[in-house]
């Protein structure tokens, strides 16, 4: 269960800052037989397939490396029976959010946004 909260508790936390960063959240994850994708958003003209990544600190290894290419090839396939199923015109981009939070969720978090991490 604690586990299940963390992870709520980082896709709550790049909510927030793609918020402030004024893109508009279309989905929160999104699944279906091919996988899930934990936040779908726009801004511009971009539709953003955004998988959330939460560690305690970078000290073995940064957040976005856990995005094996199994993975990508993973959401790749979601986000194509997503498109399949909600109409756009926007170009697809694939981010990361690496959320840092070395106390869990009673402490501060930082966060790494990295556009275009994948394609």
């Amino acid at each position: 269960m604690e586990k299940q909260n963390l992870g709520s508790f980082g896709e709550d936390s790049a909510v927030r800052y793609l918020r402030r960063k004024h893109y508009t959240i279309l989905e929160r994850n999104y699944r279906c037989r091919q996988g899930e994708i934990d936040i779908v958003a726009q801004k511009g003209g971009f539709v953003v397939f955004v998988e959330v990544k939460l560690r305690k600190n970078d000290r073995v290894a940064q957040a976005r490396e856990f995005v094996t290419r199994a993975k990508q090839e993973k959401i790749l396939r979601t986000a194509g029976l997503w498109l399949s199923q909600n109409q756009s015109d926007l170009q697809p981009r694939f981010d990361v959010i690496e959320v840092y939070a070395p106390q869990g969720m009673n402490g501060p978090v930082r966060m790494e946004h990295v556009e275009d991490a994948f394609c």
